[in-house]
């Protein structure tokens, strides 16, 4: 064999010892990389899952911290219903209800004045419940916030008024507005006597948070699917499509005659 080809051998095994070379030093950056990136992924999951944790952890101390306060005047099991209403009626109204709710407001708005006018007259008892079912399915806490207030409306023997207003005053279902005490104070302002300093420590301090949430637990423990859900005498009226106020005026009227 030729020195030249030889030579022309050796370079060739030379140069691809060095391209073996750079191949290795290539490979060892991509998996350095590939173990960077991994552990910038982990690092960052990490990250996420303790920020969510986190704040999990302030909401649920938010919600259930300190012992259930039931508001002044409370009934029922736990004393978990606000009544509106003379106890001796012989009709009863129980209303499942979230002040964020849209077709709660729509219910408020065609059955509110027929629901004064049995209540007024004696013939008529009504138990609300406070639930914070907007706020798990569309996030915030405006339902558990304005609850609270309505709770501490309660405590000022001006629950029913209070209660009317915040459904006069209800944000799209989408804004969270009720989630801002000073909103809730606001509105406070529209029922002479209601702006205190204890009503607004109250709502300030979330005295009846804790309560709300039970509420909202005993929803849940009901079986109930939806908010308003308006039973009259066990019967859930607000699922039969031929209820109208002036038909829940004629079964209430016809219960007090019987």
């Amino acid at each position: 064999m030729s020195e030249k080809n030889r030579d022309g051998k050796r370079n060739a095994r030379e140069r691809l010892a060095v391209e073996r070379e750079k191949q290795k030093a290539a490979d060892k950056r991509r998996r350095a990389l590939i173990v960077g990136a991994s552990v910038i992924c982990v690092l960052g999951l990490a990250a996420v899952i303790g920020v969510v944790a986190a704040n999990s952890g302030k909401d649920k101390k938010s919600d259930t911290s300190g012992p259930v306060v039931s508001p002044s005047g409370a009934t029922g099991k736990d004393s978990l219903a606000i009544p509106v209403g003379k106890d001796g009626a012989k009709s009863t109204l129980t209303v499942w209800e979230d002040f964020r709710c849209p077709a709660c407001q729509a219910f408020e708005t065609a059955y509110r004045p027929t629901i004064h006018e049995l209540t007024d007259s004696g013939q008529l008892k009504v138990e609300y419940h406070l639930v914070t079912l907007i706020d798990g399915n569309m996030g915030g806490s405006g339902s558990r916030k304005a609850a609270n207030a309505a709770a501490c409306a309660q405590d000022a023997g001006k629950f029913r008024d209070y209660h009317d207003v915040l459904y006069e005053n209800q944000p799209k279902e989408t804004d969270d507005a009720f989630a801002d005490n000073a909103k809730l104070i606001e509105l406070a302002g529209k029922v002479p006597g209601l702006d205190t300093p204890a009503f607004r420590a109250c709502v300030n301090d979330g005295t009846h948070d804790s309560w709300v949430q039970k509420s909202h637990a005993a929803f849940q423990a009901g079986g109930f699917t939806g908010t308003p859900t308006v039973l009259l005498g066990g019967k859930n009226i607000y699922a039969d499509q031929s209820m109208t106020p002036a038909k829940l005026k004629q079964m209430v009227e016809a219960a007090n005659k019987g």
